[in-house]
């Protein structure tokens, strides 16, 4: 099952690099289904290796002149702070047991899994549905304090479910700051790896971690973005997202029916 679970890492990587993002959603499923780590385990180790991914991902826009740092910083204040202090002092206090209702038992590994299978969905519409125009007229006004509340959810987001929430980022980047659409993608690659990363320091004395189990799977998911990166240039990537969403979509059901009726 190791050996499957670091072939997916490879895929993982490869989707990165063809349609640059969604793949990381599926990196704690791997991590849980194949490898067997505990689900709140699994999101810490996922935001290591999306946090790496991202920032490999994040120079290489950076060398084209398609990252705003300015943005990232601005943005990623509240967000930063929200997903690390989410990971060093609320998920280590999330009960076992969160829950019984009868027979069943609503369990943190399953309220995780479940929550992250929605988000899955989430993803997947945002990868299926045709993209919308992004020429769209567009307020030159910045609303700060909207802007503030959209970094606090996701780091609460990053932080519970170890997501880098790409597919939420990349429309407040666009619309709210009106970045052009490629420059918002390799920002939002900075601010993802910004989250991810520093959230994991807040994991660091919360859980054992295996770090050589760590550090293969993340050089494998590295290395499967730069392999995806050659075969964008061959592959037409607009026709592989929206496949590649309709079976993030599929797993996201999956996982939903999996845990709660399974």
């Amino acid at each position: 099952m190791e050996i499957l679970g670091y072939f997916l890492a490879a895929l993982v990587g490869i989707s990165l690099g063809l349609i640059g993002g969604g793949g990381s959603i599926l990196m704690v499923p791997i991590l849980v289904y194949v490898l067997g780590l505990d689900a709140t385990l699994a999101t810490s180790y996922s935001l290591f290796v999306v946090g790496t991914t991202a920032l490999v991902g994040a120079y290489t826009n950076f060398r084209k002149g398609l990252v705003s740092i300015q943005t990232a910083l601005l943005f990623g204040l509240s967000s930063i702070a929200t997903v690390f202090l989410t990971r060093k002092f609320l998920v280590p206090q999330i009960p076992e047991q969160l829950f019984n209702l009868g027979s069943f038992v609503l369990t943190r590994a399953t309220a995780t899994m479940v929550l992250f299978a929605v988000l899955m969905l989430m993803a997947s519409t945002a990868m299926i549905r045709t993209k919308k125009d992004e020429n769209q007229e567009q307020s030159n006004q910045v609303n700060y304090l909207k802007l503030f509340a959209y970094g606090i959810f996701i780091g609460l987001v990053t932080g519970f479910l170890g997501a880098g929430g790409g597919f939420l980022i990349i429309p407040v980047l666009v619309l709210l700051l009106q970045l052009p659409m490629k420059q918002a993608v390799g920002t939002s690659l900075l601010i993802i790896a910004l989250n991810s990363l520093i959230g994991f320091t807040g994991d660091i004395g919360n859980y054992p971690i295996d770090w050589f189990l760590l550090l293969s799977i993340t050089s494998i998911a590295v290395g499967g973005i730069f392999v995806g990166g050659l075969l964008a240039q061959k592959i037409d990537a607009s026709s592989l997202k929206k496949a590649f969403g309709w079976f993030v979509l599929v797993m996201g059901i999956y996982i939903i029916f999996k845990e709660l009726f399974l």
